[in-house]
């Protein structure tokens, strides 16, 4: 057993993400076996992630705020603090902060064999496409 140090937070890149974004890496593979991956993300006001999907799925446990979820169908979830949605593997999909409000989720997934096709990111987030129901 060993504690691991913590990482600095980091600021996520703009080309993946709409606004301020912030990540602290909970949890990540140190040894071949490991694939589990756990970030707490934090939104700012009316921050989002592009449009992404994951190659083993994700599962998203807002913590504080209200999140939303979009899909390419057109349909945008509200998430409460304390409630947890699964996107299945290779579901495009993009989540954030409401408009108005700070917004805080562990972001949980199983890395895939080869790291950098673990998510796929795509395109920004369309004005249109961001809204609460």
């Amino acid at each position: 057993m060993q504690i691991q140090p913590k990482p600095a937070t980091i600021k996520n890149p703009a080309e993946q993400f709409t606004g301020d974004v912030y990540l602290d890496l909970l949890a990540a593979p140190q040894q071949d076996g490991q694939h589990m991956v756990v970030a707490k993300v934090r939104f700012l006001p009316g921050a989002r992630t592009a449009w992404h999907s994951h190659a083993n799925g994700q599962t998203l446990h807002v913590t504080e705020g209200a999140a939303l979820m979009g899909t390419r169908d057109g349909a945008v979830l509200v998430v409460q603090p304390g409630q947890t949605v699964y996107t299945p593997p290779g579901e495009e999909h993009w989540h954030g902060a409401t408009p108005d409000d700070y917004m805080e989720h562990l972001a949980m997934f199983e890395q895939a064999d080869d790291p950098a096709t673990s998510t796929t990111w795509l395109e920004h987030v369309a004005e249109a496409d961001y809204h609460r129901p």
